[in-house]
């Protein structure tokens, strides 16, 4: 049999990416899926992740039609610690997922935060989108603030921007400093672009400090800010369009979708106060202040309003 979409190569995408698209699974997935059996394009079960299918296409997985992608959509989530970030857990443990608003679509993380890690974790219903934004190439900058038992010096963290070697994995540069020490607990700021798994951890064990806490609080320009532990909220289609360099359609009306969790659902504490960051998507920036009308008189006749 022929290749569904070889009549017009040009003007079709590659099967796995579509179905990446569609926010039904990663490319890695819909490969496995293409291998097994599961997926066929106009009533033709297909062998090759590089099919290309177009707007015409029917794309059937297990029988089922898959829809066109919706437009691609992103989300900032306050993950709790204690949740896993995989869709299922073969240790029975609780995953995001089981705790994610019902309202919300089917999405996928962009990246991942380990059991223990908390903080900021990217939500999106688009596979590529995704893709994309967890490749280092991105140059995107992750930031967390980090406890750590031990007395850890300047000097041996400075050490870390030259990136270090551990069992025979490589890790690149990492900028770290103290912000306070109390007793034999320091909290540090970290930032790195890697983001390896357990990467923080395991480097820090080997500087001999174990770490007890880990809070995501910035990945690339967008920011935890205030979000509550396992709320979520929509970043704006134009933010997302701004910050991925993608052509995404924006809102025609309403505000980006803001979901609490469910009361009784979080976890007590908050992280510890942090400085004030620039803006960037998920801050907010202070209100104007309106000046107090003035009595026009010689030394401010000539003075103008604040803009």
């Amino acid at each position: 049999m022929t290749n569904p979409a070889a009549a017009t190569p040009e003007k079709g995408e590659r099967i796995a990416k579509r179905l990446s698209r569609a926010g039904i699974c990663s490319r890695r997935e819909a490969e496995r899926w293409i291998a097994d059996g599961r997926v066929r394009i106009d009533g033709v079960k297909i062998t090759t992740p590089a099919t290309l299918v177009t707007a015409a296409s029917q794309i059937l997985v297990d029988g089922k039609k898959v829809a066109e992608p919706e437009r691609t959509r992103l989300w900032r989530y306050h993950k709790p610690d204690g949740l896993v970030c995989s869709t299922s857990d073969q240790d029975g443990r609780k995953t995001i997922f089981e705790k994610l608003p019902a309202a919300l679509p089917r999405v996928m993380t962009v990246g991942r935060l380990d059991l223990r890690s908390e903080g900021l974790l990217l939500l999106t219903n688009d596979g590529e989108l995704a893709r994309r934004l967890e490749l280092p190439a991105t140059g995107w900058t992750r930031r967390y603030r980090v406890r750590v038992f031990g007395n850890p010096t300047e000097q041996g963290l400075s050490a870390l921007a030259s990136g270090i070697t551990i069992d025979n994995i490589r890790y690149g540069a990492i900028h770290a400093r103290i912000d306070s020490q109390r007793g034999d607990n320091a909290w540090l700021s970290v930032s790195l672009q890697e983001g390896k798994n357990r990467e923080i951890r395991r480097v820090m064990e080997h500087l001999g400090f174990r770490v007890n806490r880990l809070i995501r609080i910035g990945y690339g320009p967008f920011q935890l800010g205030k979000l509550e532990r396992g709320e979520v909220q929509e970043v704006p289609a134009k933010v997302v369009a701004e910050q991925t360099g993608g052509e995404v359609k924006p809102r025609l009306k309403g505000k980006p979708a803001r979901t609490k969790p469910p009361a009784g659902d979080t976890r007590p504490g908050k992280p510890p106060a942090r400085k004030p960051a620039s803006r960037t998507a998920g801050s907010k920036a202070p209100k104007p202040k309106t000046p107090k009308p003035k009595t026009p008189g010689p030394k401010n006749a000539d003075r103008r309003r604040p803009a």
